[in-house]
C-alpha cells in the first residue's frame, strides 16, 4: 500500500521544510489480497452490526476465535525465539487451528462463548476511552491502561451473563462498529488507529491525530449506537437463543414424564406346576363309576365307597396341591 501523499509547505527565510500531517490526499493504490480482506470485513462488520444477535452461533464461533487467535499472536510477539525458528505458514496454521478448536468450544458452549464476548465487549468499550485519554494525558505506569482493560472485561463479562440477549445485542453493534471504523481507515491509507493502541500499551508518546483521525474515530460510537437501537426494535424483536434450549429441556421433560405415567407391561404369571405322586393314575372304573354318580344312576354303596376312597381334584386350575389318595374317610358309619 503506497503511503498518502502530504502537502510540504516551506516558510520564507527558513531552510527546514515543515509537513503538514493533517493535510490528507487520497491518492492511494491499494494491493488486491488486503483489500479483498478488507472488504469482508467490512461486510461481517456490518452483518455484525444490524443482524449480530440473529446470527448468535456464529457470534459466539467468532468470539472464541479472535481471544484465541490474539492470544496466539500475542504468545509469538513475546517469545522472539518462536518468532525466529517457526515459519510464516507455520505460525498462521497453528493460529488458525487453535482459532477454530476455541471457536467451536465456544460455539457449543455458550456460556463460555458469552464471558469471552463480555470480555471482549469491555476491551472495546475502553481502548477508544483510553486512546482519546492518551491525547491529553499520560497513561503512565503501563499497568493503569492494563487494570482498566481487565476491571472493563470482567464487569462486562458478569453484566453479560446476567443480561445475556442485551448485552450481546451491544457486543455485536460494538464490534460491527469498530470493524467498519478499522475498513475505513484502512481505506483512507492512514491506518493510524491500530498504531495509537500500539503506542498506549508500549508506553510510547502518541502521536496527535487529525481532523480526519477524529473523523474516523466519530464512526464508532455513531455505528454503534444505530445497530443497538435497529437490532433491539426491528431485527433482533421477539428471537431469543435460549428458544432451543427451552425446547430441549421440554422434550426431555415430557419424554421423561410420559415413561414414568406408562404403565409398566404385566406379565401373566402361571399357576404352579402340581407336584403328582405314585398311584394318581384314574382307572376306567373310577371314572365310570363317577360318571354314574353324577347321573344318578349308579348305588349309593359304590357311590359311598368311591369318595371314601379318594378326593378329587376339583382345583386343577387354582393350583390345588391335594393328593387323589386321600388316607382319611370322609363319612363315618
Amino acid at each position: 500500500m503506497a503511503a498518502p501523499s502530504f502537502n510540504v509547505t516551506e516558510e520564507p527565510g527558513a531552510g527546514l521544510a515543515e509537513v503538514d500531517i493533517c493535510s490528507l490526499e487520497i491518492n492511494i493504490k491499494h494491493e488486491v489480497i488486503p483489500s479483498f480482506v478488507c472488504s469482508i470485513c467490512l461486510s461481517l462488520g456490518l452483518i455484525y452490526c444490524f443482524f449480530g444477535y440473529r446470527c448468535f452461533k456464529m457470534v459466539m464461533f467468532f468470539s472464541g476465535f479472535m481471544f484465541s487467535s490474539a492470544a496466539v499472536l500475542l504468545f509469538y510477539h513475546k517469545e522472539p525465539v518462536l518468532e525466529v525458528k517457526l515459519g510464516t505458514e507455520t505460525k498462521a496454521g497453528i493460529g488458525l487451528g487453535v482459532g477454530v478448536l476455541c471457536g467451536l468450544t465456544t460455539m457449543l458452549v455458550s456460556t463460555l462463548g458469552l464471558i469471552f464476548s463480555g470480555m471482549q465487549l469491555g476491551s472495546l468499550l475502553s481502548l477508544p476511552l483510553l486512546v482519546v485519554i492518551g491525547q491529553f494525558y499520560s497513561l503512565t505506569p503501563v499497568w493503569v491502561p492494563l487494570t482498566a482493560l481487565l476491571a472493563a472485561g470482567i464487569i462486562t463479562a458478569v453484566f453479560t451473563l446476567q443480561w445475556q440477549k442485551l448485552f450481546t445485542i451491544i457486543y455485536t453493534s460494538v464490534l460491527g462498529a469498530t470493524t467498519v471504523m478499522l475498513c475505513v481507515d484502512y481505506m483512507i491509507g492512514t491506518f493510524m488507529l491500530p498504531d495509537q493502541v500500539y503506542d498506549l500499551l508500549c508506553q510510547v508518546a502518541p502521536r496527535q491525530l487529525c481532523w480526519f483521525d477524529w473523523a474516523i474515530t466519530g464512526i464508532w460510537p455513531t455505528f454503534s449506537l444505530i445497530g443497538v437501537l435497529v437490532q433491539w426494535r426491528f431485527t433482533a424483536k421477539g428471537v431469543s437463543h435460549r428458544d432451543n434450549e427451552k425446547q430441549k429441556k421440554y422434550v426431555k421433560k415430557y419424554r421423561h414424564r410420559e415413561t414414568r405415567g406408562r404403565p409398566r407391561a404385566y406379565r401373566q404369571r402361571r399357576p404352579p406346576m402340581l407336584n403328582r405322586y405314585a398311584g394318581d393314575v384314574l382307572a376306567p372304573s373310577y371314572l365310570r363309576s363317577l360318571q354314574e354318580h353324577r347321573m344318578g344312576t349308579g348305588s349309593s354303596t359304590s357311590s359311598v365307597s368311591t369318595i371314601t376312597h379318594t378326593l378329587i381334584d376339583f382345583d386343577y386350575e387354582t393350583g390345588s396341591m391335594v393328593p387323589l389318595t386321600a388316607t382319611s374317610p370322609v363319612f363315618n358309619f
